[in-house]
């Protein structure tokens, strides 16, 4: 008797530990599903997660919450992600920080911490500044610079963060002296620019639009390849004689161990919103870049571009 209650036991687990991934699966989400930003409100990651959120909803079945939880350069949103519990209702839109706060030893983790779903976009960072500033083009700002060294304050998102390396990489390949400013996220550094308590931003295209629309901002060059379609008369470095190119990208993970069967979901739902009519044409208008990348190949390219990253940040003494 004792034997067939075994048995039957046995059999029962067995049975549970087949079917159980399609029936979790099947069950997920039952609910609200969170997805932090480590950064402020109204800047390029938090605009670009609400528009994908609110797309994938239809797709996801659920409602999906954003929760900024900002400080210490993106850390402690990140630290968050990684740290919620890894049953698919708490995601993270992880950022370039991910991998430009290691060196610094600002944090106890790294992107590996993570289970990676998807990559959404890449930005290029840009010089932008007061529309009634003495220079009208990125020579003529080089050549400012150099006249009153450390004189320009340039505000970036955080210590160590993609801006405040892409200001550096870009005042060291033109031989200027620049103070930098940080900010709790590109938002703040946007406010602080218009209000004129500093002269210039190197944060994305993105986060400067509607200012620069507006007219109270220019921006004097680009650090992309190419120029980009929402702004076809603001030059690249390039083009204006600096060899700069660099930006920052965003996606989505969630903690690790999380189950296979719940991150398909969480991927393919974020990606139907990724690729929805509505979600394309906001990034097209809120001038975001989109850039997808499934999780392994995402993870390859992080594998790269951290070793890139820690090596460019020693070389600016930005990393221990």
């Amino acid at each position: 008797m004792k034997r067939n209650l075994l048995i039957t036991a046995l059999l029962s687990l067995l049975i549970l530990m087949l079917i159980g991934g399609p029936v979790l699966a099947a069950s997920f989400p039952s609910k609200t599903v969170t997805v932090i930003c480590p950064w402020s409100a109204g800047g390029g990651t938090d605009t670009i997660l609400r528009g994908l959120a609110k797309q994938t909803e239809p797709f996801l079945g659920q409602n999906i919450t954003v929760v900024n939880k900002t400080g210490g350069g993106g850390a402690i949103g990140h630290g968050a992600g990684i740290h919620a519990r890894p049953d698919g209702y708490t995601v993270t839109m992880v950022t370039f920080e991910i991998i430009s706060l290691p060196p610094q030893g600002l944090v106890p983790f790294t992107y590996k911490d993570y289970d990676l779903l998807m990559r959404v976009n890449m930005d290029p960072a840009a010089i932008t500044v007061p529309k009634d500033a003495p220079y009208n083009n990125i020579a003529e700002f080089v050549a400012y610079a150099k006249a009153h060294p450390g004189e320009i304050k340039v505000g970036h998102s955080g210590p160590g963060s993609v801006w405040q390396i892409a200001g550096g990489i870009f005042a060291e390949k033109a031989g200027i002296d620049l103070t930098f400013v940080p900010h709790d996220g590109a938002a703040p550094a946007v406010t602080a620019l218009v209000g004129k308590h500093i002269q210039a931003v190197s944060v994305s295209p993105a986060e400067v639009q509607g200012q620069v629309e507006a007219g109270s901002l220019k921006m004097l060059a680009v650090m992309s390849d190419s120029r980009l379609p929402n702004f076809p008369d603001v030059p690249t470095m390039k083009e204006a004689g600096y060899d700069v190119s660099f930006g920052t990208w965003r996606g989505l993970a969630v903690p690790k161990g999380t189950p296979a069967e719940v991150k398909k979901v969480l991927h393919d739902a974020f990606k139907q919103g990724m690729e929805s009519e509505a979600f394309l044409k906001f990034a097209k208008d809120s001038g975001l870049g989109l850039a997808y990348l499934p999780a392994d190949a995402w993870d390859k390219d992080l594998e790269v571009a951290s070793t890139n990253v820690a090596n460019t940040m020693k070389k600016l003494g930005l990393a221990k």
